[in-house]
């Protein structure tokens, strides 16, 4: 099997892919065109990025050898999702792996805001000591932060607050009253209600089309004078525009990891009006680059490989049907031998009964001398059909339902 690494990886896991019997091909600097041309050439039963775009172009060169894509780290939003599932490739990512170190630069923005750090640093290097300025300070004992989007980052960052002493109101789209209790968070009705009782604000909401713009107009009218806000999770899913108003009419104090039109490499020129206005600190979207967080995706990464290799269910895939637009009208349910060709049969009676299969999943017994499938179909058979599987050899018995 022929691994495409296509973005900086810990030498762990190539060493790990390497130990699966994989070719590695590991080209950091891959992108775009480059990218898409190492695909044709290579022809990867895996493709793995971190930040790297995986656009239809790139698929389309890797077709038709290209199996899997692994995003190593948690959003897919760099990859061109619905391109891979029209080609039958499966998207998986790593999520969870980078709660921690994303979580500590989250904290880590808190308190530089509160504490002008990075004003108080660019003052001694320019020689000038300002103690008298720099002296006055909030805390954040006490304070009250405001989390949207409760995951695992924010689950992280929700241990971190606790430790200093400072109380959590969250919201989030799953989040209840046991769950809520647990963490010892206080739970919120809607993110408004997050903004106006908190100050200091910590978003984590994952980018979808449902996200994108999520934190605007209304959430930053709600959110105290002078107050707090810090964004390592998605730039999109803040209306800049919104963010600038609030800056200039309340006086927020912002720290942001991601921003808008970000450099695509790791390094390039960066020019941001966000960046330049007066209170705004940030990070050049390095929330999840530490030595902990990146080992723990590539291990990830390791295992979603190897249980692809195996045969067995991919790991954390994300674009595997759920539930379809259009449900099932029925269920047939065949126990049958585990002998050649039995499936085979039962496939080719529906293709011949003009039957659409909507999802299928067959099990073998222990001493591999029996098997059950289950098949749910779009359409509702007549008995006939019924009694004609009943006749195949090897075929034990049919049950089938209407749903």
């Amino acid at each position: 099997m022929r691994v495409l690494i296509a973005d900086a990886f810990e030498a762990a896991g190539i060493q790990g892919l390497e130990a699966l019997g994989c070719e590695v091909v590991s080209s950091p600097a891959l992108s775009g065109e480059t990218l898409a041309a190492a695909c044709a050439e290579l022809q990867p039963d895996v493709l793995v990025v971190r930040s790297t775009k995986v656009t239809e172009p790139v698929l389309d060169a890797a077709s038709p050898g290209l199996r899997l894509v692994i995003r190593a780290g948690a959003g897919v939003d760099t990859i061109d999702v619905a391109a891979a599932s029209r080609r039958a490739i499966f998207v998986a990512n790593c999520p969870g792996m980078n709660s921690v170190a994303v979580a500590e630069l989250a904290f880590g923005l808190i308190a530089a805001l509160d504490r002008r750090i990075p004003d108080n640093v660019a003052k001694l290097r320019a020689g000038e000591w300002a103690k008298a300025e720099f002296s006055k300070a909030r805390g954040l004992y006490g304070r009250t932060l405001g989390i949207v989007g409760l995951g695992a980052i924010a689950i992280e960052l929700v241990k971190r607050a606790q430790a200093f002493g400072m109380p959590v109101i969250a919201w989030s789209r799953s989040l209840d009253d046991d769950t809520a209790t647990r963490l010892g968070v206080r739970r919120a009705a809607s993110p408004e209600e997050v903004a106006a009782a908190s100050d200091v604000v910590s978003v984590h909401v994952a980018l979808t089309d449902a996200t994108r713009g999520f934190i605007g107009r209304p959430f930053f009218a709600a959110m105290r004078d002078g107050a707090s806000f810090v964004n390592t999770s998605r730039a999109e899913v803040v209306d800049a525009a919104a963010l600038r108003e609030a800056i200039a009419g309340k006086g927020l104090k912002v720290a942001l990891d991601v921003w808008p039109d970000e450099p695509a490499g790791g390094t390039g020129e960066f020019r941001s009006d966000l960046a330049s206005l007066p209170g705004v600190i940030g990070t050049a979207h390095i929330g999840a680059s530490t030595e902990q967080a990146q080992q723990a995706i590539a291990a990830e990464a390791v295992r979603i490989v190897a249980e692809f290799a195996t045969g067995r269910e991919v790991p954390n895939v994300v674009n595997m049907t759920r539930e379809r637009a259009t449900p099932a009208a029925a269920r047939l349910t065949v126990r049958h031998a585990n002998a050649t060709g039995v499936l085979a049969a039962v496939l080719g009676a529906i293709d011949e009964a003009g039957l659409e299969v909507h999802e299928m999943a067959n099990n073998v017994f222990d001493g591999d001398q029996a098997a059950i499938v289950k098949i749910a179909l779009h359409q509702v058979p007549g008995d006939d059909f019924v009694e004609r599987l009943r006749a195949l050899p090897h075929v034990f018995s049919i049950i089938l339902r209407r749903l």
